[in-house]
């Protein structure tokens, strides 16, 4: 997918300010048992149609006004995912806002995921 140049912009400017992750990162950091919350942030036809296994589902639509109930604790670590990595990287920049200190948007996303063989459900 290409994207418009207004919407690389904002993409740019959260990516300024948030601190992005590898794949091959957030496997080891699954594979080793370190705890964090790995949430993908797609549309939710897009999870349906099958998503990292371990990964939980807050859409980009609705992260703001839920994460607070499902992560209460500001300090948790916290691994975003969309297809690419550009939604997540706004998603990421917005909970930074609301006072989350370990936010990662995952570079590559969904697709770099898939790429990689890494495992999936359904």
């Amino acid at each position: 997918m290409e994207h418009l140049k207004g919407f690389l912009k904002i993409v740019g400017d959260a990516k300024s300010r948030i601190q992005e992750t590898s794949v091959g990162e957030t496997r080891k950091r699954l594979d080793t048992g370190r705890g964090f919350h790995f949430i993908d942030v797609r549309e939710d036809h897009e999870w349906a149609k099958g998503h990292a296994k371990g990964a939980i589902h807050l859409g980009k639509g609705i992260i703001e006004r839920d994460i607070e109930k499902t992560i209460p604790d500001l300090r948790a670590e916290i691994v975003l995912y969309c297809g690419g990595g550009y939604r997540s990287a706004l998603a990421a920049d917005a909970l930074q806002k609301m006072g989350y200190q370990k936010v990662f948007s995952m570079a590559g996303g969904y697709k770099e995921w898939v790429k990689g063989g890494h495992p999936v459900e359904d």
